[in-house]
């Protein structure tokens, strides 16, 4: 197993607020899993070192995920203790047949949206709380207020974004007394935009850390069967024997985790095993050459 040091899925830093690999629940009611097999699973990914669980106010539509979830935590409630809660809002989803659904990260909706999730959640507050996604109305101000009023408030401890660039993030950390703690942003070899366009430049500039969602392009890397996946397929496979590892998938969160910036990565799946493979792809890392042969089977030409 070349170049390979074990390390732990729990951040290694001080001040770490999340653990380096992420539950992700935004597909917990697809699941199908009783309130019992929830919480196993909850102790289960805890006990392997995940124990930041990532919710949003608009996962699961009419059947809310967070309350989903809240039925497993519910039934032993100190576990709590155990993890750490984040949730998402600024996506405003509306039935009207006049009306479209659209983001709003203004004051008042914030503030609700936070007090929704936490009266799903059945908690008392928020370790993290991340706007979802920008808002082009956005009012850089109005937001750090609602921010200021959270944490006042003892309703959310840190605050982060999502699918943010650079210059929206540079724009609201410009009025908050406070760091933001990530962005939020997809990571994979199919669209990895952000290493273009300065997202991660400039949260390797500032030191945070981003989370990493669909890391495997929603399933489309062993599903799609185009010329492009077919490539990446192929140079993931050879790679996989190259490390005597057991998935591609696990060649993937290697690719991902090379990147400076440190990325967390956000896992999709509800099965244990697959977050056991997670776990276990953070004892390998990938040679330069490696990490760039995914590059050019992605883009489909060599650096110049």
């Amino acid at each position: 197993m070349p170049n390979s040091q074990k390390q732990s899925p729990q951040n290694s830093s001080n001040n770490s607020l999340m653990s380096e690999l992420v539950q992700g629940y935004w597909r917990l009611n697809e699941w199908n899993m009783s309130p019992q097999q929830r919480l196993t699973f909850l102790k289960q990914h805890i006990e392997l070192g995940v124990t930041t669980v990532d919710h949003a106010y608009v996962y699961g539509g009419s059947t809310p995920c967070e309350s989903t979830f809240s039925e497993a935590l519910n039934l032993e409630p100190s576990i709590r203790n155990k993890i750490q809660i984040i949730s998402k809002c600024g996506i405003n989803q509306v039935q009207h047949e006049k009306q479209v659904t659209h983001y709003s990260n203004q004051y008042d909706d914030i503030l609700e949206s936070v007090d929704t999730s936490l009266t799903r959640l059945n908690v008392d507050h928020l370790d993290i709380m991340l706007l979802h996604r920008p808002d082009w109305l956005m009012d850089a101000d109005e937001v750090a207020r609602a921010f200021a009023q959270l944490k006042q408030s003892g309703k959310v401890s840190n605050f982060g974004v999502s699918n943010f660039s650079s210059s929206q993030f540079s724009l609201l950390q410009s009025r908050l007394d406070q760091p933001l703690v990530t962005n939020q942003v997809e990571i994979n070899p199919i669209n990895f935009d952000v290493i273009n366009d300065g997202t991660l430049d400039l949260l390797q500039q500032l030191n945070i850390r981003p989370m990493a969602w669909s890391c495997l392009a929603g399933g489309a890397i062993f599903t799609d069967k185009n010329e492009k996946t077919l490539r990446l397929k192929q140079t993931l496979t050879e790679i996989v024997f190259e490390l005597n590892l057991e998935s591609i998938e696990q060649v993937i969160y290697a690719w991902i985790k090379k990147l400076p910036s440190k990325p967390l990565l956000v896992l999709g799946s509800g099965n244990i095993q697959r977050t056991k493979l997670a776990v276990d792809s953070l004892e390998y890392h990938l040679t330069q050459e490696q990490w760039y042969r995914i590059w050019v089977a992605a883009k489909g030409y060599g650096v110049a």
